[in-house]
């Protein structure tokens, strides 16, 4: 019992304060559940297989579902007369730009870039868009690029329009807000593949199915920014242009929107860099462009191919990511001396607009609209060449640390079939109660409500066994992405000088669409599962790393100076200070992980990663609504 002094009292540091804490609390009310309930479910239901009498097969509605679309897409007046319009309205409009394009010809096309570039971000990222512009011409992959640049302008513009209306509403009603971030928190976790085949069901296999994916798929970014932004608005100001008697709309265009120009911008460049990903991602349902000509590569094992039309992607990304996010950055920023130049405003895009249009006339003049034949370089064949090289002297029987598919072999023996046999061995209740503990340990009970709701809809559903296997393959997955971004973060945030030579390998690596991240794991590991959560450790690293570093980064100077003032080693402030008070930047870095892995591994089935990606993938194939569509939302419950 606690005692009483003229200071004050004095504090129970015993077994009664231990068992007032709340973790302590709560996990001996899950010791004595658990001894109370395992016993009782060990006896009803022994085996670790989920019980046929729980499971609701779906294949045959869903089926008929698929028959009925398939059927009635020709002449149902709600296919004539809506989804046939706004089918029709889509590939007009990509036809539209893509012969604009096309007319502009390759010098018109590089030239407005570079000078796009060069009124919104300066002359160093106008130069890098004309190289890299003119890169896809010397690759061979001019017509494919111009393909995908039209989806993706179409694409962005209407992402942005619906992801503006949709913020718009957000951020001036707590209603609407409270509504949607439900909804946007959903479509941002649900893998890419799982909004391809639904619209390729309605709309068929071509560009409106991708691009109506791919709006669906890339506006949450600006919807969400924009609500953040609106709502975000300085009160004071909000406060004076009331006092000034404005009305609502004077208040929205005079105040909230520039106010949230910055979250705008930062949404435009998100929406964009999605969109980018989602119309490669998009070419397995007919999207055409680059994405395709990576997805024909990819399936014949044609590295070459694959990395020709990979590197215009990336570039592609690069450019649109720095123009976007440069413009960003020096809104609000502009000097007296811009502000003074002739070229200001109007006239420096005019210029812009007469040299594009001069270029584009010469070329046409000269009938070198298309790109030329002797321009292009085939890199397939040296590619090709130096993997055979890699398989020869790098894929096995290398000296001492053996070879990539060694690695690959022993990383599937070693850690995902012990994983995956592991927690298929488990009784399916075992699971449900696990899931339902660690989430009320980590959150509240809605959350561990939530999470048993989801694992059992898995076991409903009749995807257990494969759903266990998709999440060994992410949880092997995050723990290689947690240890080496976690390690290089800490480095990172140690050495300015190694941060600033790791910011541009983060910045690329960044940028580029989760499809290519698939061509050098084939080219290194082969096929399986292995190579698929090696794509996503790849695509996943660099979100982790960043995170890390800018946590640990930016911990108290003044704690850290305390510590260093008091004796302590490196390694003490690191465990004992920095970790502790970046503990929110890493569990969000931990959250980015875990999502950005499945949604590599789901497409992982492309290159024999198995489970529900393999599902998805044959499904989208067969056009098959039942095996490629239900399982992705139950893949992604379960991580």
């Amino acid at each position: 019992m606690a005692s009483a002094t003229a200071s004050g009292p004095v504090r129970d540091t015993g077994i009664g304060a231990l068992l007032r804490h709340r973790a302590v609390g709560k996990v001996l009310l899950l010791a004595v559940a658990a001894a109370v309930i395992v016993p009782i479910l060990n006896a009803k239901w022994a085996s670790g297989a989920w019980p046929d009498a729980l499971t609701v097969d779906l294949t045959e509605p869903l089926g008929k579902t698929t028959d009925w679309v398939i059927d009635n897409r020709d002449s149902h007046p709600l296919f004539t007369y809506f989804f046939g319009h706004i089918s029709n309205a889509i590939v007009l409009s990509v036809r539209g730009v893509y012969l604009l394009l096309l007319g502009a010809g390759w010098a018109g096309v590089t030239v407005a870039a570079g000078l796009i570039a060069w009124r919104v971000a300066g002359i160093g990222l106008a130069v890098m868009a004309s190289v890299s512009f003119a890169v896809c011409g010397l690759l061979g992959m001019w017509v494919p690029t111009m393909q995908t640049l039209a989806l993706m302008i179409v694409a962005v513009l209407a992402s942005v329009v619906v992801g503006l209306l949709l913020g718009l509403a957000g951020g001036l009603s707590d209603r609407v807000f409270r509504i949607l971030r439900p909804v946007l928190d959903t479509m941002q976790v649900l893998p890419a593949y799982a909004y391809l085949l639904p619209f390729a069901l309605v709309f068929g296999m071509g560009v409106p199915a991708a691009i109506l994916a791919t709006v669906v798929y890339s506006a949450p970014p600006m919807a969400r920014l924009t609500a953040l932004g609106l709502r975000g608005a300085d009160s004071g100001v909000m406060e004076a242009v009331t006092s000034l008697g404005a009305t609502g709309r004077q208040r929205l265009l005079s105040a909230r929107l520039p106010l949230a120009l910055k979250e705008l911008l930062l949404g435009v460049n998100q929406t964009i860099m999605m969109a980018l990903s989602m119309a490669v991602i998009a070419s397995v349902i007919g999207a055409g462009g680059l994405g395709d000509r990576v997805y024909q590569a990819l399936s014949t094992v044609d590295v070459g191919q694959a990395l020709a039309a990979g590197i215009p992607i990336v570039l592609l990304a690069v450019v649109l990511d720095r123009v976007t996010g440069a413009a960003g950055e020096r809104m609000g920023t502009q000097t007296a001396e811009a502000d003074a130049s002739p070229l200001r405003g109007w006239r420096g895009w005019s210029l812009a607009a007469a040299v594009t249009l001069a270029a584009a006339l010469a070329a046409r003049f000269l009938d070198r609209v298309d790109w030329p034949t002797g321009w292009v370089v085939n890199i397939a064949p040296s590619v090709n060449t130096a993997k055979d090289w890699m398989v020869d002297h790098l894929y096995t029987d290398v000296p001492v640390v053996g070879g990539t598919a060694d690695w690959a072999a022993h990383f599937t023996t070693w850690v995902l079939n012990p994983v995956r046999d592991g927690l298929q061995g488990l009784p399916w209740w075992s699971v449900l109660l696990i899931v339902a503990a660690l989430a009320w340990l980590i959150g509240t009970w809605q959350t561990a409500l939530t999470a048993v709701a989801a694992m059992a809809a898995i076991g409903v559903l009749g995807v257990w066994n494969k759903s266990l296997d998709t999440l060994s393959q992410v949880l092997a997955g995050v723990a290689v992405t947690l240890v080496l971004g976690f390690a290089i973060g800490v480095l990172a945030s140690r050495s300015r000088r190694f941060e600033r030579l790791l910011r541009p390998v983060l910045d690329v690596f960044q940028t580029m669409p989760q499809f290519v991240y698939l061509i050098p794991v084939v080219a290194l590991f082969g096929i399986g599962r292995a190579p698929a959560v090696a794509a996503a450790v790849v695509y996943a690293l660099p979100a982790v790393v960043r995170i890390t570093t800018q946590g640990l980064s930016q911990v108290d100077a003044a704690a850290m100076e305390s510590s260093r003032s008091l004796g302590a080693t490196s390694w003490q402030q690191l465990r004992k200070v920095q970790l502790p008070l970046a503990r929110p930047a890493l569990l969000l870095a931990l959250n980015q992980g875990v999502v950005l892995v499945l949604a590599v591994v789901v497409i992982g089935g492309l290159v024999g990663g198995g489970a529900l990606g393999y599902d998805v993938v044959f499904g989208i194939a067969q056009g098959d609504l039942a095996t490629a569509w239900w399982p992705v939302p139950r893949s992604s419950a379960s991580a």
